[in-house]
């Protein structure tokens, strides 16, 4: 028996959640559903787990509209430090190999991420979410597997 307070969660609606440092996707449907006592809960795109940002959660007879909101354009927006790489491409790991780049110009600078633009194909990181097998790449990647990761065909759009 759904309680009133329940309805419009079983009924469907869209959650904006700005996803919490080191919990999954999962975690945050699982807590959303312990919230509502509602089961038909599912996520629009899973975040690293040292990803932070927007969860699109949706609730009820909603969660047919996941795919729709997977397939819209998403904006990203964040901070790198230039000049350095990390083994993870992430957080999980400090900056290394630091190289000079104080002869560059913010003219140049500029114009090489044109190269990262347009329609490219993008190899993900094998610390990604991406699911391999049926388990995301970046658990594999921890463990010490060779993970291989697929390009895919991404557009990539500067405002």
């Amino acid at each position: 028996m759904i309680e009133s307070w329940q309805e419009p969660y079983a009924e469907g609606k869209v959650l904006l959640i700005d996803k919490t440092l080191t919990w999954t996707s999962f975690d945050a449907v699982k807590k959303i559903r312990i919230l509502t006592r509602i089961s038909k809960i599912g996520h629009a795109g899973t975040l690293d787990p040292l990803a932070t940002g927007l969860l699109i959660i949706c609730t009820g007879k909603f969660t047919k509209k996941i795919n729709e909101y997977m397939a819209r354009e998403k904006e990203y927006t964040g901070s790198f430090t230039l000049g350095a790489t990390t083994p993870t491409y992430d957080r999980e790991t400090e900056p290394t190999d630091f190289k000079p780049f104080d002869h560059l110009s913010n003219v140049e600078i500029q114009a090489a991420t044109k190269q990262f633009t347009g329609d490219i194909l993008q190899i993900p990181p094998i610390h990604s979410a991406i699911k391999i097998d049926g388990k995301p790449a970046y658990v594999m990647a921890r463990k010490g597997h060779d993970v291989k990761m697929e390009p895919r065909k991404v557009t990539i759009s500067i405002f």
